[in-house]
């Protein structure tokens, strides 16, 4: 059983297939909430997770290089190698297991390609509003033991620099895990006061607190301290704690 008082919980379920879309050759991308010439009024953001693409990158192709300021960007490669180069003269490859943070801060420039000639790449890029601006722009990726998320969530951000994962400048959480058919599993938010969570279903699906949440659908609940995933395949989830304001 949950220990929280639900009542006043809401929530809100993203459908994969309502998701904007852009087809631009080189590039197949979904968007959870608005994004360049996909714009819904009813989907600008959840909380300060302003954006969720989820991309599929042609071989050898990719993002030119172009400009970011004042927004935690979160990428996570899902398959294949995506090659970085940015104005910090950071050069990098980041592949499936990874996850690479760059705060633009007072701004930044960089690039992102397929780094095969024979595949393509897929990744998320998330995008999450900073709780302070004009930061010194910085660069991270590390390498996650994707073990580690059998049946149980692994930390892969926080907003702490001596932490588990990754770290950008708000207060937020995000977990993965892989979770085997008809497992049940209780995720504890961290900050129940402020935050909700987005749930995102990478395969499978599950039922959370009793909601059929299926592959490529986005889940997010708040006023609540506790969520009930339950398996209904064996399932790959990202969630991210968020604050539901910036204030």
């Amino acid at each position: 059983m949950l220990d929280t008082h639900q009542q006043n919980m809401n929530t809100v379920l993203h459908k994969s297939n309502t998701r904007g879309t852009a087809e631009h050759g080189w590039l197949q991308a979904k968007h959870t909430f608005s994004f360049a010439s996909y714009f819904n009024p009813e989907r600008m953001s959840f909380g300060v997770l302003r954006v969720l693409n989820d991309d599929v990158i042609a071989a050898g192709m990719g993002f030119g290089t172009h400009p970011h300021d004042n927004m935690e960007i979160i990428t996570i490669p899902l398959e294949g190698d995506l090659e970085h180069k940015d104005s910090m003269n950071n050069t990098a490859v980041i592949k499936s297991g990874d996850i690479q943070v760059l705060s633009a801060g007072t701004g930044i420039t960089h690039s992102e390609y397929n780094k095969n000639k024979d595949r393509p790449v897929k990744l998320l890029q998330i995008w999450v509003l900073p709780n302070k601006q004009n930061v010194s722009p910085r660069y991270d990726q590390i390498s996650l033991n994707i073990e580690d998320r059998h049946n149980k969530f692994q930390q892969v951000l926080s907003p702490n620099s001596n932490d588990s994962g990754v770290w950008i400048h708000q207060e937020a959480w995000f977990s993965m895990i892989n979770i085997d058919d008809c497992k049940s599993m209780n995720y504890r938010l961290k900050n129940p006061e402020k935050n909700g969570v987005y749930l995102f279903v990478l395969k499978g699906k599950v039922k959370i607190n009793n909601q059929l949440v299926e592959h490529r659908d986005g889940y997010g609940l708040w006023n609540t301290s506790e969520i009930e995933i339950v398996a209904n395949s064996n399932a790959e989830l990202l969630l991210m704690e968020v604050p539901m304001s910036n204030q």
